[in-house]
């Protein structure tokens, strides 16, 4: 099959959406599908047109203002005029998708949406507010929604109604589940992710005056580290909080697996990747109990926290520190695989109803 996505960044650009794509596109290649990337994330650091693995990528300026939305319309021209049997567009909170649907013509139209409904920034919920009749309409031209987790499917029900098919996000599972611990000097909790206010480390930082004995090493960069900062000085903590920046893939399943505890209190989640890279390093967890985090909590490894306060962080923390995940979490060929399912019924259901149409 001759497979086009549509994503508004891809790798070296680093997010869960950009991981989500190119490991898809990787795996269906190794398949011998015949791959192609658009995305809307030209610039100076990337190439605008290149071959990585075997899958062909080629990138359009766009308009993103504060790394949103990237507006890139010249992608639906270029969507029509591309040779592919199925255009597979990600992301409903950037254009790139609503572009991939004013583009498409008798292509299988796919859509997986990532959607979490809503956004930290009051100005970026406007305009999301303002765009949903057009992500609506870009939604219900698609042949087949795909959500990555239950929650997403039951938000798109409601907010669209449209009954997406749930394929989760996968996992390189060896990677984490063979990570040697790292060694640091006393013990500490983990957070992982974009220094962003709605990601909740702030609540962990507070949270340090019940739990004395760890530390806690936050992996990642982003607008909210100085104010991190302040706070762990303001909570007198500030010895006991290592940023880290920007961590490598080869050190991360390593920083997973020598936690005791893994917390993540993020707002907006259309899956919560950093909680099945902790379980698959047996760590165990502590996520807030909203969007698809609350999926999570199914596990007896993963305690939820409806709260914030210091002391209802630090109870459920004490709680997970007893349990053992045992997780059996899918890999990324596992996921390539149950999508080019869908691809090869969408495609036999077509054929069968050409069949019946014409005899």
């Amino acid at each position: 099959m001759r497979i086009l996505f549509i994503t508004h960044r891809y790798p070296p650009h680093t997010g869960g959406i950009e991981t989500h794509v190119q490991e898809m596109a990787t795996r269906l290649a190794n398949c011998g599908h015949d791959i192609t990337v658009f995305s809307a994330d030209s610039g100076p650091n990337v190439s605008s047109e290149n071959t990585d693995d075997g899958i062909r990528i080629r990138r359009f300026r766009s308009f993103s203002p504060g790394n949103a939305f990237y507006a890139a319309p010249q992608m639906a021209l270029a969507i029509r005029c591309a040779d592919a049997d199925i255009v597979h567009a990600h992301n409903y909170h950037a254009l790139s998708l609503f572009f991939a649907a004013l583009g498409v013509t008798d292509e299988q139209f796919v859509v997986t949406t990532h959607y979490h409904g809503a956004s930290a920034s009051g100005i970026r919920d406007k305009l999301l507010s303002l765009y949903k009749p057009l992500g609506r309409w870009a939604i219900r031209q698609a042949d087949e929604v795909v959500a990555v987790s239950e929650w997403e499917h039951s938000r798109l029900q409601e907010d669209f109604g449209v009954n997406a098919t749930v394929i989760p996000n996968g996992l390189d599972v060896e990677r984490f589940a063979e990570a040697e611990p790292e060694n640091r000097a006393r013990p500490y909790l983990l957070c992982v992710g974009r220094l962003e206010e709605y990601k909740g480390i702030q609540h962990v930082i507070r949270a340090l005056s019940e739990l004395p004995e760890y530390d806690l090493a936050v992996a990642g960069s982003g607008p909210h580290r100085e104010e991190l900062e302040q706070i762990a000085h303001e909570e007198g903590v500030a010895d006991r909080v290592d940023f880290l920046g920007f961590v490598d893939n080869e050190r991360l399943p390593g920083l997973y697996a020598g936690a005791d505890v893994y917390v993540t209190l993020s707002t907006f989640e259309a899956y919560g990747m950093t909680v099945a890279e902790a379980l698959a390093a047996g760590t165990p967890c502590v996520v807030r109990e909203a969007s698809a985090l609350q999926d999570w909590t199914s596990e007896s490894a993963v305690k939820g926290v409806s709260s914030t306060s210091p002391e209802t962080i630090s109870s459920a923390l004490r709680e997970a520190l007893s349990q053992t995940p045992d997780s059996d979490i899918e890999t990324w060929s596992e996921i390539a695989t149950s999508l080019a399912a869908q691809f090869q019924d969408h495609e036999k259901g077509n054929s069968d109803k050409d069949c019946v149409h014409t005899s």
